[in-house]
Parts: C-alpha cells; structure tokens; sequence
C-alpha cells in the first residue's frame, strides 16, 4: 500500500477572503505578457485541430497524461487536449501507443487557457485532476479558484470536473461557482471504478486516504 500523506493545512475554513478574491479578480483585466513561446504552442496545436474539427476537452494539468489518454479512448469524436508545464513529466514512456485525438502540449495552463479564449474556443469539457492544493493559508491564489486567470477559465464554458484529496479545495471551488450561479453538484466522495484516471488518484486512493469530486456547468 502506498503510503503517501494527506494534505496538511493551516486553513480549517474556507478562506476569509475567498469571494473578495474572486470579485477584484473578475473587475480586473489579467495583464501579465503572455511569452512568444506560449504563442507558437498555441498557433500549432490550433493548426493541428484545425485539421478535423471535432468538440474539445481540456485535461488541465495532465502530468504523464496517462488521464489524456483514457479520456481520449472514452470520446474518441473529441479532441483532448492534456497541458502540463513539465517536460519530464510529458515524455514519461506510456505502455499504449497514444490515440489520434489526443494532444499533449507542454504549456502553462494560465497562458494556454487565455490564448485559447481570446481565439474564440469554447469547450465541451475540462478536467483538473488532483491539482496542486496549495494549502497553506496564505496560498490561496495559487489554487485555481483564487487565481487571476480563473475568470478566463470559466469562460472557456463547459462541463467541468475536479478530482481532489482535499476537501477544502473543492469546497471553495463550489462556493465560488455557486456565487457566480453556475450549477454544481455536491461535494461527494468516490471511488475509482474500474481504472485509474491518473497516477495521482491510484497514489491517494492505495494509501487510504479519501477522494472528492466537484462537477460544474459552465455552459
């Protein structure tokens, strides 16, 4: 059995200044410069979509993209599209070769999800599996949900689905959607079925440790 912790936190509510986040952010044009690097990414995986158009689903970061994969042989008429920022997580050798509709793109998720708006992309749906809790308490704009870019994320529109071994940052991902009136489920537990969407989940679910899961239309 795997071993590994829980998440450790000195935030046993959620954060006091969640929603003031929230409203400067959604007041507030995001203006750090986006890299010329992150453009020609972005100019080559619209070209390569561009070839079949197909519904798209972001994999948001992906990791080893093992996540990528099963999602793309679950919806084999969608584009997915895992993003990642880790080279050597990216070019970890899978056991299958990789499905046609599958795209991973080594980008930071912030740059990726802000070109991709600005050129009009509207997606079926969006995954964030298991990101980076930041859990200390004076880390919460570093969670997606107290992130600047997250207005621009929401407005990529979509189903979209959170996979976490913390509670809270589900809790306060469902507290900032709801404010903004999107329809949510509830924060519920679960167990994988079947296979393991990513190496995360296999991790946290082996060493007992329990996992949580927020859906969310954006549309």
């Amino acid at each position: 059995m795997d071993n590994s912790r829980a998440v450790s936190s000195n935030q046993t509510e959620r954060h006091p200044d969640l929603l003031v986040k929230l409203l400067n952010h959604l007041n507030t044009d995001y203006q750090r410069p986006i890299p010329d690097v992150a453009e020609k990414i972005f100019a080559d995986t619209k070209a390569t979509i561009a070839e079949i158009e197909r519904p798209l689903i972001f994999d948001s970061g992906c990791g080893v993209g093992l996540s990528t994969e099963i999602l793309a042989r679950q919806h084999p008429d969608h584009w997915i599209i895992g993003i990642d920022q880790s080279e050597h997580r990216l070019t970890k050798q899978r056991k299958n070769p990789s499905p046609e509709n599958m795209l991973l793109i080594r980008a930071n998720c912030v740059d990726f999800w802000r070109l991709a708006l600005t050129d009009g992309w509207k997606l079926d749906k969006h995954y964030l599996l298991f990101p980076n809790p930041w859990p200390k308490k004076h880390h919460l704009q570093r969670r997606w949900h107290g992130h600047p870019v997250f207005p621009d994320m929401i407005n990529l529109k979509g189903q979209l689905e959170l996979r976490t071994n913390w509670h809270m940052y589900a809790w306060e991902m469902q507290t900032v959607l709801e404010y903004m009136n999107f329809p949510t489920s509830e924060v519920e537990t679960y167990l994988p079925v079947a296979e393991y969407l990513t190496p995360f989940e296999q991790k946290y679910h082996e060493s007992g440790q329990t996992l949580y899961r927020l859906t969310a239309d954006l549309s």
